[in-house]
């Protein structure tokens, strides 16, 4: 199985877009997922939906909006209330975990690797099979 983390944004206006992938998807979306950051004096979340894998493929996407959203339990602010909202109206467990902020690694892909293994590792992603 292959899975990959793509991208949509740094949660701006991206948000909005996300809630619409997971409105659109709300069959293939299987969980929602806040990821809390530190860095210094900034308190950041990235937000992200882990979808079903396809049938046929075996591709399982993460698409995430990274670190542009302030933290909610320092700063409680709409985008993240609507991405609870979001979760709650189609039904969607909400994951939240604190990591390592993204800058701390040298390349992009290198954190979605280390976010890949913490999520394996807590079985929010599927196995790889």
């Amino acid at each position: 199985m292959i899975q990959r983390f793509i991208e949509i944004g740094e949660g701006f206006s991206d948000l909005y877009e996300m809630l619409e992938l997971i409105k659109a998807n709300k069959d293939r979306a299987e969980r929602l997922l806040a990821l809390h950051t530190k860095d210094g004096d900034k308190n950041n979340t990235s937000v992200a939906v882990v979808m079903k894998k396809t049938d046929p493929g075996n591709f399982q996407a993460i698409y995430i909006c990274r670190e542009g959203i302030p933290d909610p339990r320092v700063t409680p602010n709409k985008r993240f209330e609507l991405f609870v909202k979001a979760a709650e109206e189609h039904s969607l467990p909400l994951i939240e975990l604190d990591v390592q902020p993204s800058g701390r690694f040298a390349e992009k892909d290198l954190y979605f690797q280390y976010l890949t293994g913490i999520l394996r590792m807590n079985r929010y992603l599927s196995p790889l099979t």
